[in-house]
């Protein structure tokens, strides 16, 4: 039995996250919420959730030293980020007039463009909410059994623009054709939220808690 931890820094929807990791796990693992430091670094996995304003997100995980303990884990065990787990990695956001990230992978985070319109002149809303398509980048073991183009739910305003297009591991197209999933070693992130997914959401889930790095 492996031990997953759902990072709690002070994030909602974190109990969402944990009762879909634990349907997919089939009670062969255990699934905890913690900002126990010891807790989660002795974990055999790490899922960092997360929605919000990334400016709050910033303050709490250094509040509670948990931004370095997020490092350490992405250096050495599967690690999932979903949504603002996802933003929260870049060297920088643009949200609440600027703020540092964690500064793992190499870019930014933008807003989307204000008033574009589509091809019936509607306006595009912000946030993006809703179904849309992914579409794989690089081949990886948690796309296992799901297909390219697969619809995924998203809750966004912001959405990452990462430097090294090898981190690139998925892309959407609203308003611009951006990234929306970003994938390293054993550090996966996604700006949709797989437990809002339905099917291909946790199958995605089911993949991460049987990755083998």
């Amino acid at each position: 039995m492996s031990k997953i931890v759902v990072l709690d820094y002070g994030s909602s929807n974190l109990r969402s996250v944990a009762k879909a990791l634990e349907a997919v796990s089939e009670s062969k693992d255990h699934v905890t919420v913690s900002n126990n430091k010891q807790i989660i670094i002795a974990a055999d996995r790490v899922v960092f959730p997360g929605q919000g304003a990334i400016g709050q997100c910033m303050q709490n995980l250094k509040a509670q030293a948990l931004d370095d303990v997020i490092r350490e884990c992405i250096n050495n065990k599967p690690f999932l980020g979903i949504c603002l787990g996802l933003q929260s990695l870049m060297d920088h956001s643009d949200e609440d007039g600027g703020i540092a990230g964690l500064g793992i992978i190499p870019g930014k985070v933008r807003r989307f463009q204000s008033n574009v319109r589509d091809e019936n002149s509607t306006v595009f809303k912000i946030p993006s909410m809703g179904w849309n398509q992914v579409f794989q980048k690089q081949v990886h073991p948690l796309w296992n059994g799901i297909e390219d183009g697969s619809r995924f739910y998203f809750v966004h305003s912001y959405y990452v623009e990462p430097k090294i297009e090898s981190d690139i591991a998925g892309e959407t197209e609203y308003i611009c054709k951006y990234t929306s999933v970003i994938a390293r070693d054993n550090l996966f992130a996604s700006q949709f939220h797989p437990e809002k997914s339905q099917h291909d959401g946790l199958a995605l889930l089911k993949n991460f808690v049987n990755w083998k790095i």
